[in-house]
């Protein structure tokens, strides 16, 4: 088993509140289609930074946002305006090209969660944007509960349409209980440890904000706790696809990833793109893309 650590980054300007990004990292950008997680909280927002992400682009993913405490507004350009509610899924498929924002709201005390996302392959990257909202029911066991997100686990399937063969599920454990899971031998899974501990079968401990990879070929993951835990566990088939992820868009190569660039600055200056439009009635105004970096990036994956 490999252990991917997080690092922490600042979400969202000068007042940023504080993430914990597992992936990608230097050693893998990708588990299945799964190619970003930052992790954050639990935060008390009477003390810390809320979430105000303002409005910005998004091409070629999908984002998969997943509260285990908390409210967030959703905004975007194809006119979805949805609050994100714990335990249940809000999956926006940016396809060719959306905009959108998300703000804790005032009713979020504490905000804890995870936002995730989905590589789309390149047969579907330019389709039209859309919006899927999805509340799966929780299945209860002796000492654990799980809710299926996307895919299948458990012998629960998700409704939600995915791009490529995918798992989502959270999976909350009391102390000293152990799970046996039956799963696709053809996916690679990550196993993202939100609270405690938790021991995989003969492969090691992943610790609290770190994800354990392993490989393809595991029809069964054993999970085992001595604390209470919960884990979020991600899995796909290979995605067999190398990808250019910069800022918010993934591209194939540096010079697509330059042209949503441009494009997304041209809407900015001049109000108009045939790529991007601007969430309606939004309070804060768009962010500005960085620059580009000095060399030229090379697709990875």
């Amino acid at each position: 088993m490999e252990i991917l650590t997080p690092r922490e980054v600042p979400l969202g300007g000068l007042r940023a509140m504080t993430v914990r990004r597992t992936l990608p990292q230097r050693q893998r950008t990708l588990i299945g289609a799964w190619c970003f997680c930052d992790h954050y909280g639990p935060d008390d927002l009477a003390e810390s930074e809320p979430m105000v992400v303002p409005p910005h682009p998004h091409t070629g993913l999908a984002t998969v946002s997943w509260l285990f405490t908390g409210e967030i507004e959703h905004r975007d350009s194809a006119g979805n305006h949805v609050l994100v509610l714990p335990g249940e899924l809000n999956l926006m498929t940016a396809g060719r090209g959306i905009s959108h924002s998300e703000y804790s709201t005032q009713n979020a005390r504490i905000l804890h969660g995870a936002q995730l996302w989905l590589a789309l392959p390149d047969q579907h990257r330019d389709i039209e944007p859309r919006f899927d909202h999805y509340a799966p029911r929780p299945i209860d066991g002796a000492g654990w509960h799980a809710r299926v997100f996307l895919g299948t686990l458990l012998g629960e399937t998700s409704p939600v349409v995915t791009h490529s063969p995918l798992l989502g599920a959270e999976l909350v454990m009391e102390p000293d209980v152990t799970v046996e899971l039956d799963v696709d031998p053809s996916y690679e899974h990550g196993i993202l440890v939100d609270t405690g501990e938790v021991t995989v079968g003969d492969d090691g401990v992943i610790g609290r904000g770190e994800i354990g990879y392993l490989e393809p070929g595991r029809d069964k993951l054993r999970l085992s706790t001595h604390g209470a835990s919960r884990v979020l566990l991600l899995g796909g088939e290979p995605f067999g696809e190398q990808i250019v992820m910069w800022w918010n868009f993934i591209g194939r190569d540096h010079d697509e990833v330059v042209r949503y660039r441009e494009q997304w600055e041209s809407l900015l200056e001049s109000g108009a793109d045939e790529r991007f439009s601007l969430p309606a009635e939004d309070p804060l105004a768009a962010l500005h893309a960085p620059a580009l970096p000095n060399a030229r990036m090379r697709p990875r994956g």
